[in-house]
């Protein structure tokens, strides 16, 4: 019984060498063949040439994205500046003796500052409002707010502002920026305010 599985096994190898001899002696042959075929053909024959392979399209083009912005842009950095210019210019206001529209040493200060934000930010317009502490009468507070205003736009102009850019409004004593009855609270009701436009 083994001797005729080993004599299977045996032809088994040697029909697979066979065959696979076989299957390449016909490729070998057919490439013989062919190139016989083309020695054969007579060399004045024009050979035909072959076409000319289709060009291969183009590539798509690379779209790069543009790079994410690591910090502020130079406008968003030159308009935070400007906004924090315009805040000093609107929150410091200038503060006034009783019954005075002249102008101090410390007021004086405050508005050459403001002189120079407005300089350099020439497209902004300011109304300066002039205010009073309660005591006069409405009448003379109104007065007297307007002539506080008009003397801190006046300063402003003497220094370069051009005048244009500046609207003056009296509240007299209508809005106090501290409604106490007393001399600290009179003292920060007697003021120039100013509002940028």
């Amino acid at each position: 019984m083994k001797k005729k599985m080993w004599i299977v096994l045996a032809l088994l190898c040697v029909i697979s060498v066979f065959l696979f001899t076989a299957s390449c002696s016909k490729q070998t042959v057919k490439a013989d063949l062919q190139d016989g075929k083309d020695a054969a053909k007579p060399a004045s024959a024009p050979v035909a040439a072959a076409p000319a392979p289709a060009p291969a399209p183009a590539p798509a083009p690379v779209v790069q994205k543009a790079p994410v912005p690591v910090g502020p842009t130079v406008e968003e950095i030159a308009a935070r500046e400007k906004a924090a210019a315009l805040k000093t210019v609107v929150n410091e206001d200038v503060y006034f003796d009783y019954d005075s529209a002249v102008l101090s040493a410390a007021a004086q200060g405050v508005l050459k500052n403001k002189s120079i934000i407005l300089g350099k930010y020439s497209g902004v317009s300011v109304t300066i409002e002039g205010h009073c502490d309660e005591r006069g009468t409405n009448e003379y507070n109104l007065a007297l707010g307007e002539r506080r205003a008009e003397s801190a736009k006046s300063f402003l102009v003497n220094l370069g502002i051009n005048s244009s850019r500046f609207k003056t409004i009296s509240y007299g004593e209508e809005k106090p920026l501290d409604a106490g009855h007393d001399e600290s609270a009179w003292s920060k009701n007697r003021r120039a305010h100013f509002v940028t436009e």
